[in-house]
């Protein structure tokens, strides 16, 4: 039987463990401290996910604790934190790693692939998880799908099928690129649709912004070496408007609270997690200067969330751009 390690007891990395259950593999599921793994291990869920429970078979216990030899690692935690987690001694370092966070790290700009590379795994051994993916709706037993993206084509298969149940398939890529960066990029587009929908501007608005959206990620993602077709797939466009149209979205949920008025750091706590996009949105700007690329909505998002701007100047500031040609 295989074993799995999942590192990060999030919502989500529950949820990968619960798939890799379903695949017939032994899970180990890594908490940040001994006290963590405690409480998870008595409540086996979360109160974000109600209704799901961790498998029984999945073990429980801190990262300190991990599996020496696992035949896979999966990292399922924030962004953010997510270096502190993949740079663990604890962790094997000569197995597939798998990285299920959506984001891009703050100073260095690094995608989570890369911080893998930095913290010990061999390129090849690296593979990247996006797509259209509320956990809530997961667990519930709602059918979904995503993308596993790795340079080699033997890695993406292994997790494709360690990964894919009757209720959630995999597909495979090998842009790896493009998957990390329309899963990290389209989380501050949905900050603005969010922003739209809580100002009650309709379907409309909602649609040409989600669509100028998809067009500036694939700018950025194409400089930086990903493929354009890629963001037409699940990773692209179909997390992009899951996350842009639904209340399940912690960034959709974020934005709607800034129309309402909330501080940045209001609207974050009433989100229920961490608003990925929000971290985000200045490391994207970073990014597109590296190119010489506009992101207008970015750059409208990170300055409302930064104080800047008021959500209604952002507003009249993308209304009142210079007009130009579609592309």
């Amino acid at each position: 039987m295989p074993s799995f390690t999942v590192a990060g007891a999030t919502s989500w990395g529950m949820t990968l463990a619960s798939f890799l259950v379903q695949g017939g593999a032994g899970v180990t599921l890594l908490a940040r401290t001994p006290d963590e793994a405690a409480t998870v291990d008595r409540d086996r869920g979360l109160a974000r996910l109600p209704g799901f429970e961790l498998p029984a078979s999945v073990a429980i216990c801190p990262v300190d604790a991990a599996p020496a030899t696992p035949d896979g690692i999966v990292v399922a935690v924030p962004a953010q934190s997510f270096r502190a987690m993949a740079e663990h001694p604890a962790l094997a370092r000569d197995v597939p790693v798998l990285t299920a966070a959506k984001g891009i790290e703050h100073g260095s700009l690094l995608r989570m692939s890369e911080v893998l590379a930095a913290c010990g795994w061999p390129p090849e051994r690296i593979s990247a998880l996006s797509g259209p993916n509320l956990a809530r709706e997961i667990v519930a037993g709602l059918p979904a799908a995503s993308t596993v993206a790795s340079a080699g084509e033997a890695e993406a298969e292994m997790w494709q099928r360690a990964l894919s149940t009757s209720r959630f398939r995999v597909y495979r890529s090998p842009d790896i690129v493009g998957v990390e960066l329309g899963g990290a990029l389209k989380n501050v587009v949905a900050i603005a649709a969010g922003v739209g929908a809580g100002l009650g501007l309709g379907a409309n608005a909602l649609a040409s912004l989600t669509t100028r959206g998809l067009a500036e990620i694939t700018r950025l993602a194409v400089a930086e070496g990903a493929s354009a077709t890629t963001l037409l797939g699940l990773a692209g466009v179909g997390d992009l408007m899951a996350t842009c149209y639904s209340p399940l979205s912690r960034n959709h949920r974020f934005g709607e609270r800034l129309a309402a008025g909330d501080a940045p750091e209001q609207a974050m706590e009433a989100a229920g997690g961490v608003v990925e996009g929000a971290a985000t949105a200045p490391v994207a700007l970073a990014l597109a200067a590296r190119h010489g690329l506009d992101m207008p909505i970015a750059e409208q998002v990170n300055a409302v969330i930064s104080g800047e701007r008021s959500v209604t100047d952002a507003l009249e500031a993308l209304l009142s751009r210079d007009l130009r040609a579609e592309g």
